[in-house]
């Protein structure tokens, strides 16, 4: 799937409005006839496309879900977010034995750079930066609307994203709750990215703070946003910012955290498991089950929390101060 979208695979059968031949595919992207048909067959038994067997030969097309999905045009397009799992993903888990022995990420063996800094080996170029930044928008454009409509945010009229990256689930929370401005927090480099490349410069009610939340302060609002980010870190780390959020949150405020959360016995969903290897291979953090984050609100301050699983990937734990 990574080789096919990163070849253009899906982008050429969308464009061609047609069935190809495996020898017109293999011409126009510039690739082996022998290599290209064993990735398409490979393509077919994966169902990400259907195969036609003519006289002249097989002629391959997208199915509906490589359509939806792989394809650069699409609205719910998630190449920007195969592109990183290929490319930078996928060499943090050809040393998983290393990661589950030592118990930590393994940007040093697969990069040759130190992780001390997380993401600032994350971001280590631009380049790198931006391949992360529009891949995690692309989830947020199948993900965003569950998650911000799992609870009513209405009331909810000032809002911070911490760690709100490209901004596409700010933009999605705008156009849900037009009352509503956010602000956007996230490091110096990331915030000068999404202004001047993801966020259109006509939308009024987005705004920008940069800075790091565990090292500078963060201002006053009535909810904030923390979508992926506890699962980035440890314990210590989680209480230590939840706690920081509890202070500068506006009494009856709160914070709606957007993970993907675990079964309380730990046995599902698998995509949460081997989410939460990745982030053995990848970061300082873990993925936990409803209760833990409970608890890690709980320690900061915050009551009546409550969750809502989404059936998605992602799901919505809301704790009010």
């Amino acid at each position: 799937m990574f080789t096919a979208c990163e070849l253009g695979v899906f982008d050429l059968l969308l464009q061609s409005g047609r069935p190809l031949s495996l020898d017109v595919i293999a011409a126009r992207l510039g690739t082996s006839i022998m290599g290209m048909e064993r990735l398409l067959d490979a393509c077919v038994g994966l169902k990400l496309l259907a195969v036609e067997l003519r006289r002249e030969g097989a002629f391959y097309r997208n199915t509906e879900i490589s359509n939806i999905y792989l394809t650069k045009s699409s609205p719910k397009s998630q190449y920007h977010i195969m592109m990183y799992y290929s490319n930078t993903v996928y060499l943090c888990w050809h040393y998983l034995t290393d990661a589950v022995r030592e118990g930590r990420n393994q940007y040093e063996r697969a990069f040759g750079i130190s992780s001390k800094d997380l993401f600032g080996a994350m971001y280590r170029s631009e380049e790198e930066m931006l391949k992360f930044l529009a891949g995690q928008n692309s989830i947020w454009s199948i993900c965003g609307r569950d998650v911000l409509t799992a609870f009513d945010l209405s009331p909810f009229t000032q809002i911070y994203d911490l760690g709100g990256g490209g901004g596409a689930l700010a933009q999605e929370c705008v156009f849900l709750y037009p009352n509503c401005t956010v602000t956007i927090y996230d490091l110096p480099k990331v915030v000068q990215v999404a202004k001047e490349r993801l966020v259109p410069p006509e939308e009024r009610r987005i705004a920008f703070h940069e800075g790091d939340f565990f090292k500078d302060s963060i201002p006053e609002a009535d909810l904030y946003i923390l979508s992926k980010i506890l699962h980035d870190w440890d314990d210590e780390k989680c209480r230590q910012l939840l706690a920081e959020v509890y202070k500068a949150c506006r009494p009856g405020g709160g914070v709606l955290l957007v993970e993907s959360l675990l079964s309380e016995d730990r046995s599902g969903p698998v995509e949460t498991q081997l989410y939460s290897l990745n982030m053995l291979v990848q970061t300082e953090g873990k993925e936990r089950t409803a209760v833990e984050y409970s608890e890690l609100l709980g320690a900061a301050g915050f009551r009546e929390v409550q969750v809502r699983r989404t059936g998605k990937l992602y799901d919505a734990v809301l704790g009010r101060k």
